[in-house]
This record gives C-alpha cells, structure tokens and sequence, in this order.
C-alpha cells in the first residue's frame, strides 16, 4: 500500500489506497494501449504529464475511469472498454506514475501462467475454467472480471484471510450424524444447496441439520513459498486474463 503525495489525489474526500500489485498491473496495461499516443513517460500530450501528476479534465480518481471508460470527443481520445480489475489497475498507475520504479517491474506471462495453473500450482484439481473442470472449488472463468491484482495477489499468498465469505467453505452435520463439507451454491432461510466435496449436489433443510458451520478455513494451498515472484506474477497474469466466454 502507498502513502504519501500520491495517495492524496487532489480533490477527493479521502486519500485512495494504491496497491503495489494494481500499480504493477496498470503498467503492463499501459504499456500495451497507452503508449501510442501519451509515451512512455505520459507526457506525449499538450497539457498532460501523468508523470508529474497533471491531467487536463480530471480530478477525482472517479473523474479518470470516466475518461477511460467514455474517451474525449473530438480528440484522439478514444474510449476503452475495461474491466474493473484492468481500471483499478490503469488508475492506480496513472496516480503514481512519478513514483513506480519500471525496472523492477516484473511481467507476467499468461501462457506460462495457464501451465503453473494446470501443472505444479495444481489449481485445476479444484477449479473450473468457463465450466471445464471440477466443481469443487468456484469456477474462474471470470476471475479477471471479478477481483483486483492485488487481491488476486493476497488470495495466493493467504488464500483463508483474503477469501470472500460467499467462497467460504460449509460443514453440515445432520440429525443421525452425518458429516457434509461443500461450498454454498444457494442459501436462503430454510434451506442449502451445495456441492460436496465428491462434487456431488446436496440439498439441506435447516430445520434437518444438528449443524450448520461456515468455516474460516480453506483446503487452497498458499503459495508465498511454493512460487518465484516471476511464477507468482505468470500465475496472476493467467488469472487476470481471465474474463468470461466471449
């Protein structure tokens, strides 16, 4: 997390939090669709140095997503279609492009990512990619759509404390005493649907169970000692790639 000047972009009510993992994302992003026309350095635009902090129509961090996202008429300026995870990522850059050391920077490649996620890192024993896979752990097909880098991040070096608690896994005891551990698909007052961990479908009825416990706990190894940075950041790349079928 950053503190300092660039985390107190003028105008907003409260300072934002800048992540080093959204900064890192933003950049390749920038790299790649940016450039072109702001340069390297951002500074390639009369008016605008996004490495000294200067921005023509934009004040708020809310003010640069609409820009992104909306473009300017009547200029070169044309809109993107983002996702939220990629404007977090751009965003966070732009506000602390003076700042980020780009020779650090470690690039992510995707392809190398996908084989860490099928082989070593052993991800495709639980999770599904767009409905291929199993079903024991949530399906990623759209992870990239869904959470930050920096989350992504978080959840592979401390999968239990960053998992959001519709992930969190379930233990149902019944009245005679048996034992059911699954995720939630569906709740509601009365009952549960789930998955089991032979990935089977269970429906419970509340008022049936002698137990009903959603753990803190999750089987999703860490991988802060398992990874290299640069396996880390091919892993997290894969996953940010991540966005649906389209």
């Amino acid at each position: 997390m950053l503190h300092g000047p660039a985390a107190h972009a003028q105008g907003q009510d409260r300072a934002p939090e800048y992540f080093q993992s959204d900064i890192q994302y933003g950049a390749q992003i920038f790299a790649n669709q940016c450039t072109a026309c702001h340069g390297t350095s951002g500074d390639q635009i009369p008016g605008v140095n996004f490495r000294a902090g200067q921005f023509k129509r934009v004040v708020t961090d809310n003010d640069l997503r609409a820009t992104i996202t909306t473009g300017v008429p009547g200029t070169a300026m044309q809109p993107f279609a983002f996702g939220a995870s990629e404007l977090t990522g751009i965003v966070s850059y732009l506000r602390n492009m003076g700042s980020f050391d780009a020779k650090g920077l470690l690039l992510g490649n995707a392809g190398r990512g996908r084989e860490l996620f099928t082989g070593t890192g052993n991800c495709a024993s639980c999770h599904a990619v767009n409905g291929k896979g199993p079903r024991v752990a949530p399906d990623l097909g759209d992870i990239g759509t869904l959470r930050t880098a920096e989350l992504l991040h978080r959840t592979l070096l401390d999968p239990a404390g960053s998992m959001l608690p519709m992930n969190r896994p379930v233990r149902a005891v019944t009245k005679d005493g048996k034992v059911i551990n699954g995720r939630r698909l569906n709740e509601d007052t009365y009952t549960v649907q789930l998955i089991d961990e032979h990935e089977r479908l269970v429906s419970l009825t509340k008022a049936d169970l002698r137990e009903f416990t959603v753990l803190k706990t999750t089987s999703m190894p860490s991988y802060k000692d398992k990874f290299s940075a640069q396996e880390l950041a091919d892993l997290e790349d894969y996953l940010l790639s991540l966005r649906g079928v389209k």
